[in-house]
């Protein structure tokens, strides 16, 4: 069977927003998710493909977070081939043998021409370095996530879509999850 992955935004950071893993895996299969598995506390979560487009199943999900929590919170859906052709599609191996220091920011849409990072010139950023995908921007901080003015930039509130962050650690085992 397929599988969908939802990535909500901002959930259990810094003890706001809180949502609880096993609260919400209850809460999607009683709403008739199948197959329902959370992946550490930050917010994804890999369910059986419900038939619907993932732009629905967003919306859905945001449903029950916002009955169930009390939460307005965006959320992002792929479908288990995209988050394969994210990893397959990596412009940047280098940051990838760095898993913990390179991004996915996941983008609800494709970006529009004029989305400040399609504007800059990325070498501004040096040493870390971004590229540009379908609806998913890569980002490799090689001095650290912490420091890095580019992370910042793309956990900020500067991208004209909706977007989200995951570290290719947790990239690669949202694929295995759904593979699982």
């Amino acid at each position: 069977m397929s599988k969908q992955i939802a990535l909500l935004r901002g959930i259990n950071v810094g003890g706001k927003n809180k949502v609880p893993m096993a609260a919400l895996r209850a809460a999607l299969t009683d709403r008739g998710f199948g197959g329902v598995v959370t992946y550490v506390a930050s917010g994804n979560v890999v369910f059986d493909d419900p038939g619907t487009p993932p732009e629905e199943t967003a919306a859905a999900v945001g449903a029950v977070v916002e009955e169930e929590f009390g939460l307005r919170i965006a959320i992002v859906v792929r479908t288990r081939d995209e988050i394969a052709d994210v990893i397959a599609g990596n412009p940047l191996p280098e940051g990838a043998a760095e898993p913990a220091r390179f991004l996915a920011v996941f983008l609800s849409e494709p970006a529009p021409a004029d989305a400040w990072f399609r504007t800059v010139d990325p070498a501004s950023y040096a040493p870390d370095r971004y590229e540009v995908g379908d609806r998913v921007v890569y980002v490799w901080c090689p001095g650290g996530l912490g420091r890095s003015k580019l992370a910042a930039d793309f956990s900020g509130r500067k991208l004209a879509v909706t977007a989200t962050a995951r570290n290719w650690n947790t990239v690669l085992k949202l694929l295995e999850l759904a593979d699982g």
